[in-house]
């Protein structure tokens, strides 16, 4: 049922009024159902929610904005959401965010690059967010990433880490433990299929398993460099097939393990019988894959957890804002990917 405004002039939806008219209650019952007040009877509520749907009635938020400074909504940027690190992150903010009553908009940057950043910080300062989650921004710097003064942010695996309050998994213990498992089963040498040189995780992994070995007085081999993708762990795998001194193999992530092991398979080497194979990040995939692959689990939905918490909770908060780091402890998982080396 359309309203009219003072001016006699029609509105397009139905308004506060409406929805009062149809509970039977007053609009500041309404706007206390909308703002999420508790005081208002269940019954009530009921009956005004019931209302809403039925009117297809939807509070203004800017509105809501204005009355109870909070839009109910955390922003949420990172390069290229596809890559699986990103989705996987983005689900948990996602159902993290939903459980403290609050959506999620996604801002991304299409290219790495300085002038990308900046062009997001501006996107931002118009942007109707309460607080802002920062996944994966490698390539970002305070500097090229200036967000507005006062805003509540939350970084994860980037170069801000430090600058900003932060959630990270612990990726040198997940690196640690994949290297000497190997090193424990037997293997004299371990190589390590790196993920890309400019993204924060990939270089801490590749640091740590480079440190394992010097530790045991193994010199460490040069790495081979993939993007994350199968297609680079296979192209790896291909040349690796080449070398039959090889006999384990960490990977920096589970795709390109995935890609290594089908390389493998097409040159008749098997695993781990010939080659033993370790991931990182136990996708749902690395429990069905064939064979099943040994990995290291990160917890992807505390991750999500800890950081929506982390951006809320400066939320009100005045002076200066803490800069700590929040580690999320990973697990190895082994599976049959895995075994004593056979030469």
């Amino acid at each position: 049922m359309p309203s009219t405004t003072g001016r006699g002039r029609r509105k397009t939806g139905p308004s506060i009024e409406d929805v009062a008219r149809l509970a039977g209650v007053s609009a500041q019952t309404v706007s206390r159902v909308s703002t999420g007040s508790q005081a208002v009877r269940e019954e009530t509520r009921a009956r005004v929610l019931g209302a809403m749907d039925q009117l297809g009635y939807s509070p203004n938020r800017a509105a809501r904005a204005l009355r109870n400074g909070s839009f109910g909504t955390i922003g949420l940027l990172a390069y290229r959401f596809e890559r699986t690190g990103e989705a996987l992150t983005t689900e948990a903010v996602v159902r993290a965010a939903e459980e403290q009553g609050y959506s999620v908009t996604l801002l991304s940057v299409q290219q790495p690059v300085a002038d990308e950043w900046e062009h997001a910080a501006h996107r931002l300062s118009h942007q109707a967010i309460d607080a802002l989650v920062i996944i994966r921004a490698e390539q970002a710097t305070p500097e090229s990433l200036a967000l507005p003064a006062g805003m509540a942010v939350a970084v994860s695996d980037s170069r801000l880490v430090g600058h900003y309050p932060s959630v990270v998994a612990d990726q040198v213990q997940g690196s640690e433990d994949a290297t000497r498992h190997l090193l424990d089963l037997g293997h004299r040498q371990v190589h390590h299929i790196a993920g890309p040189d400019d993204s924060e995780p990939a270089y801490v992994r590749f640091a740590t398993w480079q440190r394992c070995l010097t530790e045991v007085g193994i010199r460490p081999p040069e790495p081979w460099r993939g993007d994350w993708t199968a297609r680079s762990g296979y192209e790896a795998g291909l040349r690796i097939a080449e070398n039959r001194d090889v006999t384990a193999v960490y990977c920096a992530n589970d795709e390109m393990a995935f890609g290594l092991i089908r390389a493998l398979h097409e040159h008749g080497l098997r695993v781990p019988e010939d080659i033993s194979v370790v991931g990182f990040d136990d996708i749902a995939l690395s429990g069905f894959s064939s064979p099943p692959l040994t990995t290291v689990k990160q917890d992807f939905r505390r991750i999500g957890q800890e950081l929506v918490s982390l951006a809320l909770d400066q939320l009100g908060t005045r002076g200066p804002r803490h800069h700590g780091r929040t580690v999320i402890p990973t697990e190895l998982v082994v599976r049959s990917t895995t075994a004593p080396p056979s030469r």
